[in-house]
């Protein structure tokens, strides 16, 4: 017996949580680069890894994605800083770039539609996809840089902040 079904959305969680669970992820990233120390966070590197201020810069370059997403227009790969080599000299003009893109999330996350959210886009000119599988990408680059920071404080004998805490 054949039965005729019409596809509608189902949330789990809603826009603004999603924000939320983005934005906490930020401030827990961000609690990372405060303690890192100036000298390490710019040279020091395990395994052929490339050192955390160039991974941060990665995560500021991704996040400001959100333009693209609300607006269209994207800066393609090779135009990222972390690309280019065009990275900030200092751990305060590293976190006053985290800043400024944290409020730009703030300012375009309202813009965005829920149906939005479904409809395909080209993220910096090379990966298509749809927007919700984009924004997630953002967040879980953020962790597995994240996670590798963690690494690098451990081996430094620095105790990184509790990866649970992502509140202000």
């Amino acid at each position: 017996m054949e039965t005729n079904q019409t596809a509608t959305a189902s949330y789990i969680i809603s826009q603004e949580q999603l924000l939320e669970h983005w934005q906490g992820h930020r401030r827990l990233t961000r609690r990372v680069i405060e303690v890192f120390p100036e000298d390490k966070l710019f040279s020091y590197s395990i395994g052929g890894m490339r050192p955390f201020s160039v991974m941060a810069m990665e995560l500021i370059d991704l996040a400001g994605g959100i333009s693209g997403i609300v607006n269209g227009e994207w800066k393609s790969t090779d135009e990222m800083s972390h690309a280019n080599g065009n990275l900030p000299k200092t751990k305060a003009e590293l976190l006053v770039l985290w800043d400024e893109v944290t409020e730009q999330i703030e300012k375009y996350w309202p813009q965005l539609s829920a149906e939005r959210f479904q409809e395909v886009v080209m993220a910096f000119g090379a990966y298509e996809g749809p927007v919700y599988s984009t924004l997630l990408y953002f967040i879980d680059n953020e962790i597995h840089h994240r996670g590798q920071a963690y690494v690098y404080l451990r081996s430094l004998g620095i105790t990184p902040p509790p990866f649970w805490e992502r509140g202000n």
